[in-house]
């Protein structure tokens, strides 16, 4: 298990604060649902940094491989992680929800105890589709060619046991 890296959002945009880093897949607690397999590693680059308007923020950068479990063969799908978001960094709920408001801008509440590894894990999680899939065709259990080969076949039907004892009576 790696160490945690905890800081003060404000004092560490104030000192102009920059982290990097690996953190194991397996570590990440709340992702694991969405792997097939939690080997490997994600890099991370955390900065603190004053914007041009004068408002605090953290830009935070990852980088990465990830065998998510696709939703609908349920095998291995490579996922390439390239995330590059900032965040502002508000300190009162108030302008959090006024911060909400504004859809180019993502805000963060600065808390004194802020953990880069549950920030880390949460871009993560919002940067996956809802629902994890091979493109078109690509499935080792999906077939196209397959499927419309079977669908149109003359074999017998699966249902025509049951059609015969509905004959029965």
């Amino acid at each position: 298990m790696s160490v945690r890296f905890v800081i003060n959002a404000l004092d560490f945009v104030r000192k102009a604060g920059e982290r990097h880093g690996k953190i194991q897949l397996a570590d990440l607690e709340r992702i694991q649902d969405f792997l097939h397999e939690n080997s490997g590693d994600v890099e991370y680059r955390i900065n603190g940094i004053v914007g041009r308007d004068n408002k605090p923020y953290l830009q935070l950068q990852i980088n990465g491989e990830m065998h998510l479990c696709c939703q609908r063969c349920l095998g291995s799908l490579v996922h390439q992680l390239e995330i590059q978001t900032s965040l502002l960094l508000v300190e009162t709920e108030a302008e959090l929800i006024q911060a909400d408001e504004d859809e180019t801008v993502d805000a963060l509440l600065a808390i004194a105890d802020m953990d880069v590894q549950d920030l880390i894990e949460e871009e993560i999680i919002l940067s996956l589709a809802i629902s994890s899939r091979h493109k078109e065709g690509e499935c080792d259990v999906y077939d196209s060619k397959r499927y419309k080969a079977t669908e149109n076949s003359d074999s017998e039907s699966p249902f025509s046991a049951l059609e015969s004892l509905k004959k029965i009576r």
